[in-house]
């Protein structure tokens, strides 16, 4: 307890310290009572307390493919979605989401990333996950009392996410865009790299190649393209040779 409460005392004096003196990349001065509360903020994405519940139901089947990162991230990205696309029915977006992909708990963990990897696939695997994933979205959410209707919806929309070529409603399409949408992302392409042992180059282009032309949406294109460009520009030789300043700004 007292070390405890010494490197915390440390480290506030390292910040008054810091904030003594302005420099090209520190303000010394606090700046925090101009920053907005959480719930002014655009976009700022946090679960309510009905998709905290069904995410505490998902999760223990999400133990297997990173699919519980995976979960969360899309999830964000189907937040994203339904504000720009307010004419979907944000709970049983929501709940499908969350739930998407809880069937590949049924599936054994060796065989889980050779039923996705390119060049192969098992399609009866990819089918397995999501029958299985829909009886067992079915069973968490009538457990927590959801609306027939609604339940029946994002079933619908599970048991058929991945080998539904075409979307059933404007709902499966933010689905379908949000799932594939986390490949893009920061955490998406770092899991991808290691499932596939491959560079960071390497990893870019397989996700690129495999994520622009399966969207549905116009939104989520442009969500693409943005995460796209800037995973790019990391990859930038002008990018790289840049100096670390990084020490300068702790």
């Amino acid at each position: 307890m007292i070390e405890r409460l010494r490197a915390r005392d440390a480290a506030s004096v390292l910040r008054s310290v810091a904030m003594t003196e302005s420099s090209s990349t520190r303000l010394a001065r606090d700046i925090r009572s101009h920053i907005p509360p959480r719930a002014d903020v655009l976009g700022f994405v946090e679960l309510p307390a009905s998709d905290a519940l069904v995410w505490e139901a998902a999760v223990s089947f999400l133990g297997v493919r990173n699919n519980d990162r995976h979960t969360i991230y899309a999830y964000a990205m189907a937040r994203a979605l339904l504000d720009l696309l307010p004419n979907a029915d944000a709970e049983v977006v929501r709940s499908a989401i969350l739930l998407h992909d809880v069937g590949w708990s049924t599936v054994a963990e060796r065989d889980v990333l050779e039923a996705i990897a390119p060049g192969g696939g098992r399609h009866e695997l990819v089918r397995q996950h999501e029958v299985e994933g829909a009886t067992i979205a079915r069973a968490v959410l009538t457990n927590l009392g959801r609306r027939s209707e609604v339940v029946d919806e994002v079933c619908s929309i599970i048991d058929g996410h991945d080998t539904r070529s075409a979307p059933i409603s404007l709902e499966d399409s933010i689905v379908k865009d949000a799932d594939k949408l986390w490949r893009i992302t920061p955490d998406g392409l770092d899991v991808i790299r290691g499932w596939f042992q491959l560079s960071d180059d390497e990893t870019l282009r397989l996700v690129c190649a495999r994520v622009h032309e399966s969207l549905f949406t116009e939104e989520a294109r442009a969500i693409a393209r943005g995460f796209a460009a800037s995973a790019a520009i990391d990859l930038a030789p002008q990018r790289v040779r840049l100096p670390d300043r990084s020490a300068s700004l702790r």
